[in-house]
């Protein structure tokens, strides 16, 4: 093997390495912390005054993953077929 075919056998593995991980926590652990509220469901007033609920999450803390979320969509594609 040649250097360069073994760089880029080596990137095809890595690349290939990361995308099962990350498939493999949306199947296991399909939700996350939403960004918006650091996974606590509310948020400050801008006031500085009292919390709101976090609209992003409905107040739950936690946000589908994008990956699940594509996941879902080509799941109920495939039922629809």
């Amino acid at each position: 093997m040649t250097p360069a075919t073994l760089a880029a056998s080596a990137v095809i593995v890595i690349a290939l390495f990361i995308t099962v991980r990350y498939a493999a926590k949306c199947y296991i652990r399909p939700f996350r912390r939403c960004r918006s509220c650091q996974g606590k469901g509310r948020k400050p007033n801008r006031l500085g005054r009292g919390t709101h609920d976090c609209r992003r999450c409905r107040a739950t803390g936690l946000r589908l993953r994008i990956g699940r979320h594509i996941w879902n969509h080509a799941r109920a594609l495939h039922r629809t077929r």
